[in-house]
C-alpha cells in the first residue's frame, strides 16, 4: 500500500532548463507519471502511460536528493504534475527553502487557486492548448487570473491556425500585461519563419518566441535531457 505523501516519480536528472525565462540555466527536473490529457504532439507519452514504470518518491526523499546536487532551479514535470495525489504538500516542503526557484509546468485543465496559497508559491508555467493538440475544450481560463510575473503562458503551436488563436487568448485576457508570454514551435510541424512573420505582422510585443533548447543540444526522443 501507498503511504502518504509518497509520488509517482519517472525520473530526476539535472540539465539545462530548455525554455522559459530561465532558459540556458541549469536545472533540477522531476518528472511525475501520468496525465489527464492526450496531446496531438505530446513528446513524453511515455510518461504518461499507466504502465510507465516509477518509484514511489516521498517530498522529503526529493528534497534530499535536491540538497545532494546542488542546483537551484528546480521544474516539476510530467505528464502532469498537479494531479498527484498531495501534489500541494511537496510544493509546501519545497517553498520553504529560500534558495529554490520552483516552476510547475502544467498543462492548463488543473485549477491553479488552491496552489496560490503556499507561501512562497512555486512559478507556473501553464500550457494554454491550441486547436492542433486537440485539447482546447479541456483548458480553464479562469487560471489566467492567478498568474502575474513570475508566470508564463505558453501557446505551442502546430500551424497559423494555432498562431491565431494564440493572438485572441493573449488579447482577450491582456496576458503580456501580467505575465511571461512564450510562443513555442511543435518540433519540425511549422517553418520558424513563418511565426516570427506572424509576429511582425500583428505587432506581437512582449512575446518571445522560443525553441526547446534541449531538443537542438541533444537527439529530439532522448530522455533525461
Amino acid at each position: 500500500m501507498r503511504r502518504v505523501n509518497n509520488y509517482k516519480v519517472v525520473e530526476i536528472f539535472s540539465s539545462i532548463n530548455g525554455e522559459g525565462p530561465r532558459a540556458g540555466q541549469l536545472a533540477i527536473f522531476i518528472r511525475m507519471q501520468g496525465c489527464n490529457l492526450d496531446c496531438g504532439y505530446c513528446d513524453t507519452t511515455w510518461a504518461n502511460q499507466e504502465d510507465c514504470r516509477f518509484h514511489w518518491t516521498s517530498g522529503e526523499e526529493i528534497l534530499e536528493l535536491i540538497h545532494t546536487m546542488g542546483i537551484h532551479n528546480i521544474t516539476i514535470t510530467g505528464g502532469e504534475p498537479l494531479i498527484q495525489e498531495g501534489i500541494a504538500d511537496l510544493l509546501d516542503l519545497l517553498a520553504k527553502e529560500p534558495v529554490l526557484h520552483v516552476e510547475i509546468e502544467t498543462n492548463g485543465s488543473v485549477d491553479l487557486e488552491p496552489f496560490t496559497k503556499i507561501e512562497n508559491r512555486p512559478s507556473f508555467t501553464m500550457d494554454y492548448k491550441l486547436p492542433g493538440s486537440g485539447m482546447e475544450t479541456h483548458m480553464l481560463p479562469s487560471n489566467f487570473q492567478y498568474l502575474d510575473m513570475r508566470d508564463t503562458v505558453k501557446f505551442v503551436v502546430n500551424d497559423r491556425q494555432d498562431l491565431v488563436r494564440a493572438k485572441e487568448v493573449m488579447d482577450t485576457w491582456h496576458l503580456t500585461e501580467k505575465c511571461h508570454v512564450y510562443l513555442s514551435p511543435v518540433y519540425g510541424a511549422i517553418e520558424l519563419e513563418e511565426i516570427v512573420n506572424f509576429m511582425k505582422q500583428n505587432c506581437m510585443n512582449d512575446v518571445t518566441m522560443q525553441l526547446q533548447m534541449h531538443k537542438i543540444i541533444w537527439d529530439p526522443q532522448m530522455r533525461g535531457v
